[in-house]
Protein backbone atom coordinates (compact mmCIF):
# COMPACT_ATOMS: atom_id res chain seq x y z
CA UNK A 1 0.00 0.00 0.00
CA UNK A 2 2.86 2.51 0.98
CA UNK A 3 4.67 1.92 -2.85
CA UNK A 4 1.15 2.51 -4.70
CA UNK A 5 0.87 5.87 -2.34
CA UNK A 6 4.70 7.12 -3.10
CA UNK A 7 4.14 6.05 -6.64
CA UNK A 8 1.01 7.85 -6.88
CA UNK A 9 2.74 11.03 -5.11
CA UNK A 10 5.18 11.18 -7.54
CA UNK A 11 3.09 10.97 -10.60
CA UNK A 12 1.00 14.15 -8.51
CA UNK A 13 4.77 16.04 -8.93
CA UNK A 14 4.98 15.76 -12.79
CA UNK A 15 3.55 18.37 -15.31
CA UNK A 16 2.19 17.75 -18.64
CA UNK A 17 4.19 19.68 -21.09
CA UNK A 18 4.31 20.60 -24.52
CA UNK A 19 8.01 21.43 -25.21
CA UNK A 20 9.72 22.49 -28.63
CA UNK A 21 13.29 22.35 -29.54
CA UNK A 22 15.76 23.74 -31.49
CA UNK A 23 18.07 21.18 -33.05
CA UNK A 24 21.55 21.41 -34.94
CA UNK A 25 22.68 18.56 -36.84
CA UNK A 26 25.36 17.03 -39.39
CA UNK A 27 22.64 14.73 -41.61
CA UNK A 28 26.30 13.45 -42.67
CA UNK A 29 25.60 9.92 -41.12
CA UNK A 30 21.80 10.33 -41.14
CA UNK A 31 19.44 8.47 -43.84
CA UNK A 32 17.34 12.27 -43.57
CA UNK A 33 15.08 13.65 -40.52
CA UNK A 34 12.18 11.56 -40.33
CA UNK A 35 12.38 7.61 -39.13
CA UNK A 36 12.89 5.08 -41.73
CA UNK A 37 13.31 1.54 -42.36
CA UNK A 38 16.55 1.30 -44.25
CA UNK A 39 18.58 3.60 -41.68
CA UNK A 40 19.37 5.60 -38.71
CA UNK A 41 17.47 8.94 -38.83
CA UNK A 42 17.87 12.19 -36.48
CA UNK A 43 14.05 11.86 -35.45
CA UNK A 44 15.06 7.88 -34.40
CA UNK A 45 17.93 9.29 -32.33
CA UNK A 46 16.01 12.44 -30.49
CA UNK A 47 13.56 9.81 -29.58
CA UNK A 48 15.71 7.17 -28.67
CA UNK A 49 17.28 9.93 -26.07
CA UNK A 50 13.84 10.72 -25.22
CA UNK A 51 12.59 7.38 -24.13
CA UNK A 52 15.73 6.98 -21.78
CA UNK A 53 14.86 10.14 -20.56
CA UNK A 54 11.42 9.80 -19.45
CA UNK A 55 11.35 6.09 -19.27
CA UNK A 56 8.44 5.65 -22.14
CA UNK A 57 8.32 6.23 -25.81
CA UNK A 58 7.84 9.67 -26.82
CA UNK A 59 7.03 10.91 -30.48
CA UNK A 60 8.56 13.63 -31.73
CA UNK A 61 7.20 16.23 -34.78
CA UNK A 62 9.40 17.93 -37.07
CA UNK A 63 8.72 21.35 -38.61
CA UNK A 64 9.29 19.00 -41.96
CA UNK A 65 11.58 16.80 -43.57
CA UNK A 66 15.39 17.17 -44.59
CA UNK A 67 17.34 14.36 -46.99
CA UNK A 68 19.80 12.05 -46.27
CA UNK A 69 23.06 14.69 -46.09
CA UNK A 70 21.31 17.59 -45.53
CA UNK A 71 22.31 19.81 -42.24
CA UNK A 72 20.37 21.98 -39.69
CA UNK A 73 21.27 25.00 -38.12
CA UNK A 74 17.62 25.35 -36.57
CA UNK A 75 15.46 22.65 -37.02
CA UNK A 76 12.46 22.91 -34.69
CA UNK A 77 10.24 20.07 -33.46
CA UNK A 78 8.07 18.95 -30.50
CA UNK A 79 7.22 16.78 -28.02
CA UNK A 80 4.35 16.07 -25.02
CA UNK A 81 5.53 14.42 -22.18
CA UNK A 82 3.91 14.15 -18.55
CA UNK A 83 7.46 15.21 -16.25
CA UNK A 84 9.10 17.02 -13.74
CA UNK A 85 11.99 17.62 -15.84
CA UNK A 86 11.15 21.68 -16.78
CA UNK A 87 10.44 21.84 -20.56
CA UNK A 88 14.18 24.33 -20.39
CA UNK A 89 16.28 21.54 -18.62
CA UNK A 90 15.64 19.08 -21.99
CA UNK A 91 18.24 21.05 -23.69
CA UNK A 92 20.91 19.74 -20.80
CA UNK A 93 19.36 16.27 -20.31
CA UNK A 94 18.71 14.99 -24.06
CA UNK A 95 22.37 16.40 -25.05
CA UNK A 96 23.91 14.02 -22.56
CA UNK A 97 22.13 11.01 -24.06
CA UNK A 98 22.44 12.24 -28.13
CA UNK A 99 25.66 11.58 -30.38
CA UNK A 100 28.12 14.74 -30.72
CA UNK A 101 26.89 15.43 -34.35
CA UNK A 102 22.60 15.99 -32.73
CA UNK A 103 22.95 19.00 -30.22
CA UNK A 104 19.52 20.65 -28.98
CA UNK A 105 20.57 24.28 -29.35
CA UNK A 106 17.05 25.14 -27.24
CA UNK A 107 14.38 23.82 -25.48
CA UNK A 108 11.26 25.72 -24.11
CA UNK A 109 8.03 24.98 -23.65
CA UNK A 110 4.83 25.67 -25.60
CA UNK A 111 1.02 26.43 -25.76
CA UNK A 112 -1.07 23.13 -26.04
CA UNK A 113 -1.97 23.99 -29.55
CA UNK A 114 1.52 24.65 -30.78
CA UNK A 115 2.50 22.48 -33.60
CA UNK A 116 6.10 22.36 -35.21
CA UNK A 117 4.79 21.64 -38.68
CA UNK A 118 1.55 23.27 -38.78
CA UNK A 119 2.16 26.56 -36.84
CA UNK A 120 5.40 27.23 -39.46
CA UNK A 121 5.07 30.25 -41.03
CA UNK A 122 8.05 29.94 -43.12
CA UNK A 123 11.75 28.97 -43.38
CA UNK A 124 15.75 29.73 -44.64
CA UNK A 125 17.19 27.33 -46.19
CA UNK A 126 20.78 28.03 -46.98
CA UNK A 127 22.73 26.62 -50.01
CA UNK A 128 26.99 26.44 -50.21
CA UNK A 129 28.73 25.92 -53.17
CA UNK A 130 32.39 25.64 -52.81
CA UNK A 131 33.56 27.46 -55.92
CA UNK A 132 37.07 27.06 -56.70
CA UNK A 133 39.50 25.03 -58.66
CA UNK A 134 40.51 22.32 -56.12
CA UNK A 135 38.12 20.42 -53.73
CA UNK A 136 38.42 21.07 -50.37
CA UNK A 137 39.14 18.21 -47.32
CA UNK A 138 37.17 19.61 -44.63
CA UNK A 139 34.43 21.53 -46.22
CA UNK A 140 33.33 18.84 -48.84
CA UNK A 141 30.57 16.99 -46.63
CA UNK A 142 29.54 20.73 -46.08
CA UNK A 143 29.22 22.08 -49.63
CA UNK A 144 28.86 21.55 -53.38
CA UNK A 145 32.36 21.45 -55.41
CA UNK A 146 31.70 23.11 -58.50
CA UNK A 147 35.28 23.70 -60.20
CA UNK A 148 34.11 26.07 -63.48
CA UNK A 149 33.73 29.61 -62.53
CA UNK A 150 30.62 31.05 -61.92
CA UNK A 151 29.04 34.08 -62.83
CA UNK A 152 27.69 36.04 -59.97
CA UNK A 153 25.96 38.71 -61.71
CA UNK A 154 24.08 36.36 -64.01
CA UNK A 155 23.09 34.03 -61.00
CA UNK A 156 21.52 37.30 -59.10
CA UNK A 157 20.04 38.11 -62.46
CA UNK A 158 18.30 34.60 -62.53
CA UNK A 159 17.37 34.94 -59.19
CA UNK A 160 15.17 37.65 -59.37
CA UNK A 161 12.88 35.64 -61.28
CA UNK A 162 12.61 33.12 -58.39
CA UNK A 163 11.39 35.55 -55.98
CA UNK A 164 7.46 35.94 -55.89
CA UNK A 165 4.56 34.01 -55.98
CA UNK A 166 4.24 31.30 -58.17
CA UNK A 167 3.56 27.81 -59.46
CA UNK A 168 6.63 26.11 -58.53
CA UNK A 169 5.86 23.21 -60.61
CA UNK A 170 9.57 23.38 -62.48
CA UNK A 171 11.53 23.69 -59.22
CA UNK A 172 9.64 20.31 -57.58
CA UNK A 173 10.85 16.93 -58.35
CA UNK A 174 9.62 14.95 -60.68
CA UNK A 175 6.64 12.61 -58.99
CA UNK A 176 6.07 14.64 -56.04
CA UNK A 177 2.59 13.42 -54.54
CA UNK A 178 1.22 16.69 -53.72
CA UNK A 179 -2.16 18.91 -54.54
CA UNK A 180 -0.22 22.30 -54.85
CA UNK A 181 2.18 23.67 -56.50
CA UNK A 182 1.90 27.10 -55.80
CA UNK A 183 4.30 28.50 -53.22
CA UNK A 184 6.03 32.06 -51.98
CA UNK A 185 10.00 32.72 -52.11
CA UNK A 186 10.32 36.04 -50.21
CA UNK A 187 13.90 36.35 -51.07
CA UNK A 188 17.17 35.00 -53.01
CA UNK A 189 19.73 36.73 -52.08
CA UNK A 190 23.84 35.51 -52.79
CA UNK A 191 26.83 36.20 -51.21
CA UNK A 192 30.77 35.56 -51.70
CA UNK A 193 32.84 34.06 -48.99
CA UNK A 194 36.33 33.75 -50.55
CA UNK A 195 35.79 30.67 -52.47
CA UNK A 196 32.40 30.17 -50.83
CA UNK A 197 28.83 31.32 -52.90
CA UNK A 198 26.44 30.98 -50.14
CA UNK A 199 22.27 31.32 -51.72
CA UNK A 200 20.22 32.08 -48.86
CA UNK A 201 16.47 31.10 -49.42
CA UNK A 202 13.31 32.78 -47.35
CA UNK A 203 9.64 31.64 -48.20
CA UNK A 204 6.79 29.09 -47.36
CA UNK A 205 5.73 26.41 -48.20
CA UNK A 206 8.93 24.03 -49.78
CA UNK A 207 8.18 22.21 -51.77
CA UNK A 208 10.26 18.65 -51.83
CA UNK A 209 13.90 19.31 -52.88
CA UNK A 210 12.84 22.94 -54.42
CA UNK A 211 15.91 24.66 -52.75
CA UNK A 212 18.48 22.02 -54.17
CA UNK A 213 16.50 22.54 -58.23
CA UNK A 214 17.25 26.34 -57.42
CA UNK A 215 20.24 25.88 -56.21
CA UNK A 216 21.32 23.76 -59.37
CA UNK A 217 19.65 26.02 -61.68
CA UNK A 218 21.33 29.18 -60.46
CA UNK A 219 25.02 27.10 -60.66
CA UNK A 220 23.67 26.63 -64.73
CA UNK A 221 22.93 30.07 -65.31
CA UNK A 222 26.62 30.89 -63.18
CA UNK A 223 28.49 28.47 -65.72
CA UNK A 224 26.39 29.66 -69.12
CA UNK A 225 24.16 27.09 -69.73
CA UNK A 226 21.35 28.45 -69.10
CA UNK A 227 20.27 31.78 -69.34
CA UNK A 228 18.71 34.29 -66.75
CA UNK A 229 15.51 34.75 -68.66
CA UNK A 230 15.56 31.08 -69.10
CA UNK A 231 14.80 30.83 -65.29
CA UNK A 232 11.38 32.41 -65.98
CA UNK A 233 10.68 30.97 -68.65
CA UNK A 234 10.70 27.27 -66.72
CA UNK A 235 8.36 28.70 -63.73
CA UNK A 236 5.70 30.19 -66.54
CA UNK A 237 5.80 26.52 -68.52
CA UNK A 238 5.86 25.03 -64.94
CA UNK A 239 8.27 22.07 -67.01
CA UNK A 240 10.65 20.56 -64.64
CA UNK A 241 12.79 19.65 -67.34
CA UNK A 242 13.61 23.69 -68.94
CA UNK A 243 14.98 23.95 -64.89
CA UNK A 244 18.48 22.79 -63.52
CA UNK A 245 19.64 19.72 -62.02
CA UNK A 246 18.96 18.90 -58.38
CA UNK A 247 22.12 20.35 -56.55
CA UNK A 248 23.97 18.03 -53.91
CA UNK A 249 21.95 16.92 -50.43
CA UNK A 250 25.60 18.11 -48.46
CA UNK A 251 25.70 21.71 -49.53
CA UNK A 252 22.12 22.43 -48.10
CA UNK A 253 21.14 23.78 -44.64
CA UNK A 254 17.95 24.47 -42.86
CA UNK A 255 18.86 27.54 -40.79
CA UNK A 256 15.69 28.89 -39.00
CA UNK A 257 11.87 28.07 -38.76
CA UNK A 258 9.63 30.79 -38.52
CA UNK A 259 6.78 31.15 -36.18
CA UNK A 260 4.20 34.41 -35.47
CA UNK A 261 4.59 33.64 -31.87
CA UNK A 262 5.90 30.86 -29.26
Amino acid sequence: MYDEQRKYLAKAEESYLRVALVIEYDGTNYCGWQVQKNGVSIQQKIEEALQKALGRRTAIHGSGRTDAGVHALGQVAHFEAQTDIPADKFFYVLNDLLPQDIRIIRSYEVADDFHARFCAKGKHYRYVIHNARAKGAVNRLYSMFVPVPLDMGRMEEAAKHIEGTHDFSAFCAAGTDIKGTVRTVDEVRLGRDGDYIIVDVVGSGFLYNRVRIIAGTLIAVGKGKMEPAEVKEAIDKKDRTLAGATAQAQGLFLVEVFYTAL
